[in-house]
């Protein structure tokens, strides 16, 4: 097996036995970077000189014996929401286009002081807002398993960056569902920890209650081990949670064994049923039957308020971005438009033309809707009336969590459509995270597992795993002992039979 191919954690065992150096690992993905990023379109901004230098000081560390991490010396992506110091931070947006923070986010410099040499900044929907990396000004990403679809959004650039081979690990942020819906999709694992459980600090807000940074990866035990580096307690977030990460590796270990005796699965009726591809479903429904076998008990939970997650989700998202966006003024830093034919523009004709030019379609509906819903006469009606059914939906998890340890469904309806298909359809392409958004909503943490290929297409699915707020450990172990069984099942890891992008070129 080529070193692009091997998971994070036999990476490390590499380094560790001396098979390989972090300077020949890094060069590797590099070289794979160059070799297909060109159709796949997963990176933004590839830092070749400082990778190999981050790379170079793992190695001394190594040889003097005082590593930082487990992770140290492999390499890692980063979604190009979090401010890196020294290295562009756009978010996918023309309004950032250039700008270099002077700073790095709470998460970025962990992954520093863990070792972990970063690759560069990948791809996403402008400012997080989309489900499928098309909205990007910088153009669309490519899934690696059909480079005419999508790869999920609104972290479809780390997704593909995992699922091409350009990256063992990588990080996203999941303000919907963007670390799990891309996932599912690409047949890599992706995690939302529980709000409060990462830092937010020099995470670039989309919505400010429900973004949450985490792991993108290929096993459920690397992002464990990725989880462990970026989680825990920063004073630099008054929404950090100041307690201790549970032991989320230890967790994902022994969920390898594939026994889950005693355990409580809770099957959600409301994320089901009419409108989910068939394919989708069948893995869904296979996948529980392992659960099942492993020793688990299944029973069916229903969550009433789930239907109205995503219009309450859509009031509150595009309120909250809609204010955080308000400092994208031409004033400061960013872009600056100057109105043409007026020398003597005032201020806020500057920042009309600035915010018009500079930011895409869907980021000024969402700044529309977000600022009419908050406005004089409406607030009540609309964003106040989705904050109560954001109660009533967390009142379902607490209803559900005492009947099960864990619920579980599909991650996403369908497998990934194709590029272009539902830009024209804004409610079409919410949709796709139906089944995601309500641990947003809650802040609970949840997990997507790759489930199999479906048959329609032969495209990956998506198995979501939530698990209470701070009960991280337990989507671990779930994810673990599913993934332990399917792997058996496929006589190995779902990403081996993808394509192999080879000569692949656009």
């Amino acid at each position: 097996m080529s070193l692009i191919h091997r998971t994070a954690a036999e990476l490390a065992d590499a380094l560790a036995a001396g098979e390989t150096t972090s300077v020949e690992l890094t060069q590797a993905y590099l070289d794979r970077i160059a070799a297909v990023d060109g159709a796949v379109h997963a990176f933004l901004h590839v830092d070749a000189e400082g990778a190999l230098a981050q790379a170079a000081a793992s190695d001394a560390r190594r040889a003097s014996g005082t590593l930082l991490s487990a992770l140290d010396g492999v390499p890692i992506a980063v979604k190009d929401v979090l401010a890196t110091e020294g290295l562009p931070t756009t978010c996918g947006s023309k309004i950032l286009e250039g700008w270099i923070p002077p700073y790095d986010a709470t998460v970025v410099r962990r992954l520093r002081e863990a070792g972990l040499p970063i690759l560069g900044k990948t791809n996403m929907d402008e400012f997080a807002m989309g489900s499928s990396t098309e909205h990007s000004a910088y153009g669309a990403t490519h899934n690696p398993w059909d480079l005419d679809r999508i790869p999920g959004g609104s972290g479809g650039g780390s997704a593909a960056a995992v699922a091409a081979f350009e990256a063992p690990l990588a990080i996203g942020t999941d303000t919907g569902g963007s670390i799990r819906q891309p996932g599912a999709v690409t047949g890599t694992v992706g995690v939302k920890p529980t709000y409060g459980g990462v830092s937010r600090y020099g995470l670039v807000a989309l919505a400010n209650s429900l973004d949450q940074a985490g792991p993108v990866t290929r096993t459920v035990l690397d992002s464990a081990l990725l989880h462990e580096v970026i989680g825990g307690h920063d004073p630099m977030d008054s929404t950090s949670i100041d307690q201790p990460l549970p032991d989320l590796v230890a967790a994902a270990k022994q969920g390898a064994t594939g026994d889950l005796t005693g355990l409580r699965v809770g099957v959600i009726s409301e994320l089901s049923g009419d409108g989910w591809q068939p394919g989708v479903m069948a893995r869904f429904q296979e996948s529980v039957d392992l659960l099942v076998k492993a020793g688990a008990e299944v029973v069916e939970v229903s969550c009433p308020h789930f239907v109205h997650a995503m219009a309450a989700y859509y009031l509150i998202l595009p309120a909250e971005a809609s204010s955080n966006l308000a400092k994208f003024d031409a004033m400061r830093y960013g872009l600056r438009v100057w109105p043409e034919g007026k020398p003597d523009a005032s201020a806020e004709e500057v920042m009309r033309a600035t915010r018009d030019a500079g930011f895409g379609d869907e980021v000024k509906r969402r700044i529309i809707l977000g600022t009419y819903a908050l406005s004089s006469g409406y607030y009540d009606a609309y964003y106040g009336q989705a904050q109560k059914v954001r109660t009533l939906i967390s009142r379902d998890f607490e209803a559900a969590f005492e009947k099960a340890d864990v619920l579980v469904s599909p991650t996403a309806p369908t497998t990934a459509f194709k590029l272009g298909e539902k830009l024209d359809d804004p409610i079409a392409m919410y949709l796709n995270d139906l089944a995601t958004i309500p641990a947003n909503l809650a802040g609970v943490p949840g997990i997507s597992v790759p489930s199999g290929l479906a048959e329609e297409d032969g495209l990956p699915a998506g198995f979501q795993i939530l698990a209470p707020a701070l009960a991280d450990d337990r989507c671990y172990r779930v994810g673990a002992a599913l993934e332990a069984a399917l792997l058996e099942q496929w006589g190995g890891p779902l990403l081996d039979q993808a394509p192999t992008l080879e000569g692949a070129a656009r």
